[in-house]
């Protein structure tokens, strides 16, 4: 009895010990969440007046559909329909290809991730650069297109990483629905700095700010957008221990979550142990004693 005893105080202490660790970093998980800045590059291109009469913007459209029958012209000048293209997870940059600014940044900061996401291009996803400048042709979006291909660093089909023109009513309508405003200055635009992530059906499911990309953030974005029965198992867990920050536009690891689901684990496992361990009764050597 004397053992059972130690081996149920050991386990107590370790209870113990566990629930302290917990403690202790989910306080130190809220003290860093105090403390972090918010995304280097917040909401950048979004005025003051944030609703949808302002004149350039970004109102996000989470779970409404970009309109797939919207035709372009991509880089061979051939006619293409946005659903054509958008057949897996997409990431549709909304840009114009002679911006000398944050657009060039945009591409290249993706470009620059893009081998670090270990999802096979062209089939599990796809990229779409679609140009909101009328004026520009689809020689434009050629020489760009080689431009952030070889960007890359790494082989990339071309099937991967499309480059749209079009007219103004076909951009109309995609930027319309993706809650994308612009507005012209001359040769350049004032517009917002985003990237739309949606699903293979067209749906919104993720919007992603700034020119610089954390590949957990992109993996995280086109998992959320994955279809199918494949990927079910994997989006529950990954939902589970990675929330969305709407405020910081980051995926950030719920770390209370997870230590909270490990403690009860390990509770639950030592009560078991000793409910089944508390049932086995030692035996004296030679059976049982009667009495005088």
């Amino acid at each position: 009895m004397e053992r059972l005893h130690g081996v149920r105080w050991s386990g107590v202490s370790f209870l113990c010990s566990l629930l302290l660790l917990a403690a202790m970093l989910a306080s130190a998980r809220a003290t860093a969440a105090a403390e972090e800045p918010l995304h280097e590059h917040g909401r950048p291109g979004i005025d003051a007046a944030t609703g949808d009469g302002a004149r350039f913007g970004l109102t996000e459209r989470l779970g409404e559909k970009i309109p797939l029958d919207a035709t372009f012209a991509d880089e061979t000048g051939a006619p293409v329909r946005l659903g054509d293209l958008v057949t897996a997870p997409t990431i549709i940059l909304p840009v114009y290809y002679r911006c000398t600014n944050v657009c060039n940044f945009l591409q290249g900061g993706l470009a620059g991730v893009l081998k670090d996401i270990r999802l096979t291009p062209g089939e599990q996803y796809r990229v779409i650069s679609v140009s909101f400048d009328e004026t520009e042709t689809p020689e434009l979006a050629a020489k760009y297109k080689r431009t952030y291909l070889d960007a890359i660093g790494a082989p990339f089909p071309e099937e991967g990483w499309r480059f749209l023109t079009g007219d103004v009513k076909n951009i109309r309508r995609l930027t319309d629905a993706a809650g994308f405003r612009f507005e012209r200055q001359g040769r350049d635009f004032i517009h917002p700095v985003a990237s739309i992530i949606v699903t293979g059906d067209g749906t919104i499911v993720r919007y992603l700010y700034g020119t610089t990309f954390l590949p957990k953030d992109l993996a995280l974005a086109l998992l959320e957008a994955r279809s199918g029965t494949v990927g079910t198992t994997v989006r529950k867990v990954v939902g589970y221990c990675f929330t969305y920050d709407p405020k910081a536009k980051t995926y950030v690891f719920n770390l209370l979550r997870v230590s909270a689901t490990i403690v009860i684990i390990c509770t639950g496992a030592f009560l078991a142990f000793l409910f089944l361990t508390g049932k086995k009764r030692p035996t004296p050597p030679g059976g049982k004693h009667g009495t005088d």
